[in-house]
């Protein structure tokens, strides 16, 4: 039974890598989801507290996640049109491989606030304060999953 937990554990994990960088899947969550399965095993892999500050982590990431492109977008003049196309220039961007994934939010945002203002400079503005704020959790969200499949791989 415990490979069947340690599998599904670093199943879990990858998935929470992968969903580091596409927005369709939570990554951090399913990390930690991934320590959680860890512990079903016989001999439990983390203590209490190690799980309970992990937890802590993983809410304040994702809090992060949400509040930093809004305010990297306003920061820089940008408005909800420009959020949002940050938003849908990374899903499009996905199915262009990673120099999608770095285009897309900056292409998207600069589209959104295109449509909203019709000023050139202002959207130019927003889509970098968009980008450079996707970028920023992006990055946060994958050192936090490979941190934690760190800890997972050095459990088993």
């Amino acid at each position: 039974m415990d490979l069947l937990w340690t599998v599904l554990a670093c199943c879990l994990m990858l998935a929470g890598l992968v969903g580091s960088v596409l927005p369709l899947l939570p990554g951090p969550p399913l990390s930690y989801a991934g320590m959680l399965v860890l512990q079903l095993r016989e001999e439990p892999a983390f203590t209490l507290r190690f799980l309970i500050i992990w937890l802590v982590v993983v809410v304040i990431v994702q809090v992060i996640d949400y509040v930093v492109p809004l305010y990297g977008t306003k920061k820089f003049g940008g408005t909800k049109y420009g959020v949002w196309g940050c938003a849908i220039g990374l899903v499009a961007g996905v199915w262009f491989g990673p120099a999608g994934i770095i285009a897309g939010p900056f292409v998207g945002a600069f589209v959104g606030e295109l449509l909203a203002s019709n000023q050139s400079e202002q959207a130019l503005r927003a889509a970098v304060g968009s980008f450079i704020g996707f970028v920023f959790s992006t990055l946060l969200k994958l050192v936090t999953c490979v941190v934690m499949a760190w800890y997972v791989i050095k459990a088993l």
